[in-house]
């Protein structure tokens, strides 16, 4: 038996933060998934978020639990720029949590895997979005090359595709042992379902649900255990669900539009054994 948490799109609001850690503290779960957009936008009271508040954060926790610390997998998504990773990667050290995006880790006996891509958007700020499963781009969207980027990419981002990477990461995966962190929920889904009603570009309608195939693709295929997304923070209070099957695949959003925590809470030993808190 193992309590893990998942939250994401916390978007750095520090009073979300503080309740997590109170929870963290309180419940002492035995692993904390971070699902990306981790940072505060451009108003923030740190300069470093990361070095200033979310570490000094887990260290806190880390004195008070001790040895029943949890382990902690963390991901950026869309709206953190891509040169903070480079923080995340030099602060593993301190041994406060495994950076995930395009690895697997280890928890218990289970197999980890991180992924951080979205496909496409309207927004600028291009770091974790790549083409989905071919080079078309949604109306209203920009394609990978067109927006702003933190960093230079490291791959030739005209042809790459989710798609490819998901099929790279997980040649070795066993399915019921697999846990996938992403930030993209999966398309056309009850966890994709973006508030965009009636809206169109030069006469187009757009797709009112705004997942990645390749992640949906991959679930009905590959059929890994459990799956946790987020990015889009209103399609539970539009669909009324943050959680989905497929087969034999218990997927899970922790994203939400209200001032609250999303806090989902699953055992990966009986995955149907799942509930959200909203605190």
């Amino acid at each position: 038996m193992a309590k893990c948490f998942f939250v994401t799109d916390l978007h750095g609001r520090v009073h979300l933060y503080e309740k997590l850690f109170n929870e963290i503290v309180q419940q002492k779960p035995d692993a904390v998934f971070f699902g990306g957009d981790l940072l505060p936008g451009i108003s923030s009271d740190y300069d470093d978020f990361l070095c200033d508040f979310l570490f000094p954060g887990l260290e806190k926790i880390k004195k008070t639990l001790k040895n029943e610390y949890p382990s902690i997998f963390i991901i950026m998504g869309n709206d953190d720029p891509r040169i903070h990773e480079e923080t995340l990667k030099s602060n593993e050290n301190l041994e406060l949590y495994t950076y995930i995006h395009n690895k697997k880790a280890i928890f218990k006996d289970f197999a980890v895997y991180g992924y951080s891509f979205i496909p496409p958007t309207p927004f600028r700020l291009k770091d974790w979005e790549r083409y989905d499963v071919s080079r078309y781009v949604d109306p209203g969207c920009y394609a990978p090359a067109e927006g702003v980027h933190s960093v230079k990419p490291g791959e030739d981002i005209e042809y790459i595709t989710i798609q490819d990477h998901l099929l790279k990461l997980t040649q070795e995966m066993v399915p019921e042992k697999s846990i996938f962190l992403f930030h993209s929920p999966p398309y056309q889904t009850k966890l994709d379902r973006a508030a965009l009603d009636g809206m169109m570009v030069e006469h187009v309608p757009l797709d009112v649900h705004v997942g990645s195939i390749a992640i949906k693709r991959f679930i009905e295929e590959k059929q890994p255990l459990i799956t946790m997304h987020g990015h889009i923070h209103e399609s539970s209070s539009i669909t009324g669900e943050w959680k989905e099957i497929i087969g034999r695949t218990h997927m899970f959003s922790a994203a939400y539009d209200k001032n609250k925590l999303s806090l989902v809470i699953f055992d990966p030993h009986k995955p149907e054994n799942h509930k959200r808190e909203l605190i």
